[in-house]
């Protein structure tokens, strides 16, 4: 009995040993893995835009003033002050929306929530460069305001359907949204730029603009190029004569978000990303921390 306790005894330690042996393995696996970066950004900018405010035509004073706060804040510093908070080492501030009341002089803004770092929420707050401007704004104007978040094909409509005084979400100024509003002078130079899995090196070597668009047009129809629906990353990726842009053939994906184009790539439904570059940059930023 005692022998065949000791055998029995002895192969449970054997047994113990190997699954600790494997536990280990399996630990240090997952250690190599850890901190490593899942998403990148190929630094070439695919265009070349200017982001400003669409204001209700109908209301040609308000375009007025809008310009010259532009014109205010850049000169005294205060619109680096607020790229500051979203591009440097500056805080972010919360800015609260009031409830919309015909009985109150408000100031209406439509945005597209979903535009980090120009606009974005917290909980009940929005965040986000316009929204501090938005903000700015609606006191230089002595007004209340009030948010209104919609998807962004909806922004520039909402304008010039007079449900909302200014659009204020990553605009870039085009002809087509000239048809429905009256654009301020510009506040911010704008890109478009690639994202692509961090261990994809298709456009490492690339180095021009010419570089990447080469690569873009041998893409067949089976690549997925993921964008925000309505924005320049789904003209430039389908094509637009008014944009000049010629196109490819492989398919355009609209998402209401980057981050969600930028998720549904790692989840290995779509090849790439194209988006704007401050909102590209943040996405990246905040996938790869959670690493």
């Amino acid at each position: 009995m005692k022998k065949s306790r000791t055998i029995i005894l002895t192969v449970i330690t054997i047994l113990i040993m190997a699954l600790g042996i494997t536990a280990c393995g399996s630990t240090d696996t997952d250690t190599d893995t850890e901190g490593k970066d899942k998403v990148k950004v190929i630094e070439i900018a695919l265009t070349e835009e200017e982001y400003a405010f669409g204001v209700d035509k109908n209301q040609p004073e308000l375009l007025e003033q809008v310009n010259e706060f532009i014109a205010q804040i850049e000169e005294d510093g205060t619109l680096e002050e607020i790229f500051e908070k979203y591009f440097g080492d500056g805080t972010p501030e919360a800015v609260a929306s009031a409830e919309p009341d015909p009985g109150k002089d408000q100031l209406v803004v439509a945005t597209n929530a979903s535009f980090e770092p120009f606009e974005y929420t917290l909980g009940d707050d929005y965040y986000g460069i316009d929204m501090e401007i938005a903000a700015l704004l609606a006191d230089h104007l002595g007004k209340e305001l009030v948010i209104s978040n919609m998807d962004f094909d909806a922004v520039v409509l909402s304008v010039g359907q007079g449900k909302a005084d200014v659009a204020m979400a990553g605009l870039t100024i085009t002809d087509s949204r000239k048809e429905f509003v009256e654009f301020s002078d510009k506040y911010y130079d704008a890109s478009q730029k690639l994202i692509v899995k961090a261990e994809d090196t298709t456009f490492d070597e690339c180095e021009t603009i010419e570089d990447v668009e080469a690569i873009l047009s041998e893409l067949e129809s089976d690549v997925k190029i993921g964008v925000q629906a309505g924005t320049t990353s789904q003209f430039y990726v389908e094509g637009d004569e008014d944009w000049g842009f010629s196109g490819y053939d492989a398919e355009c994906v609209g998402y209401k978000a980057g981050s969600l184009a930028v998720q549904d790539m790692l989840n290995g439904n779509i090849d790439y990303v194209i988006i704007d570059e401050a909102p590209a940059q943040a996405i990246i930023s905040s996938i790869n921390e959670l690493n």
